[in-house]
């Protein structure tokens, strides 16, 4: 009887050891990751995806892609570097701090108001320069801010507009000054209006920048010292080249080179 009762208590143990997901029976690891903040929806939502496949946990600390770098280089701990620029990941392959970079995604810039005409009267707009606030994200430290500023100064309008600059530190700052009212339009990621549950979407117009008005927004990753003896780290830089990595990606705006 007592053998019987035994058994039976083992296989109800198993059966539900069984039921568990992967996360319960191993907490997994956890990885931190640094992310330039144009990519932090995109990236939440790759991550919750890898949790879910394998258990292991990634937590996202965002930013502009400068600030990042320089904690970074001031020995912040972090796993991952996800820039929107290919200069610092570079910067710190030299440097010994990461491995060797790869291109996760190619940003693309846009001209958003709310109230404007600028999907097609852009041009008409930059030019009578009578709006009170054009937002940009800081161009020393975010490479949207610097495209933006390429962008006019390629179309001869940099001059006229930009004792009108209200400056974000990030390009999600710059975002929240156009989306909240307090600039008129602003030089903002794509990805930033089509994600169906930003605060924008379906609202105001926006002009799709031509690629050939700046240099390319090519946005590189790279695995940090600190990650390189992390299997989950790594495991989730590979997961950033999967097919149902890359459909997110396409899915907010981006391209892949």
């Amino acid at each position: 009887m007592l053998v019987t009762l035994h058994v039976r208590l083992l296989a109800w143990i198993a059966l539900f050891l069984t039921a568990l997901p992967v996360s319960a029976l191993a907490s997994g690891e956890v990885v931190t990751a640094a992310v330039a903040a144009n990519f932090t929806k995109t990236i939440e939502e790759i991550g919750a995806r890898f949790t879910e496949e394998t258990g292991h946990t990634i937590r996202f600390s965002s930013g502009p892609s400068g600030k990042l770098y320089a904690q970074i280089r001031n020995g912040a701990p972090f796993d991952l570097f996800f820039s929107a620029d290919t200069e610092k990941p570079e910067l710190l392959a030299a440097e010994g701090r990461a491995d060797t970079p790869f291109v996760y995604a190619r940003g693309r810039l846009a001209l958003y108001s709310p109230d404007l005409p600028v999907r097609e009267g852009w041009q008409q707009v930059l030019e009578e320069a009578g709006f009170r606030h054009l937002a940009i994200a800081n161009p020393r430290t975010a490479p949207y801010g610097a495209a933006a500023l390429e962008v006019l100064t390629s179309l001869g309008a940099l001059e006229r507009v930009e004792p009108k600059f209200v400056q974000g530190e990030s390009i999600a700052h710059a975002f929240q000054f156009v989306a909240t009212g307090n600039a008129a339009l602003g030089f903002v990621a794509l990805s930033q209006l089509v994600d169906p549950a930003g605060p924008v979407f379906g609202k105001g117009e926006f002009w799709l920048v031509p690629e050939d008005l700046h240099s390319p927004i090519d946005q590189a990753a790279v695995v940090l010292e600190r990650g390189r003896a992390s299997p989950a780290a790594l495991a989730f830089m590979d997961y950033m080249r999967s097919p149902r990595a890359r459909e997110i990606i396409e899915r907010y705006g981006y391209s892949i080179p």
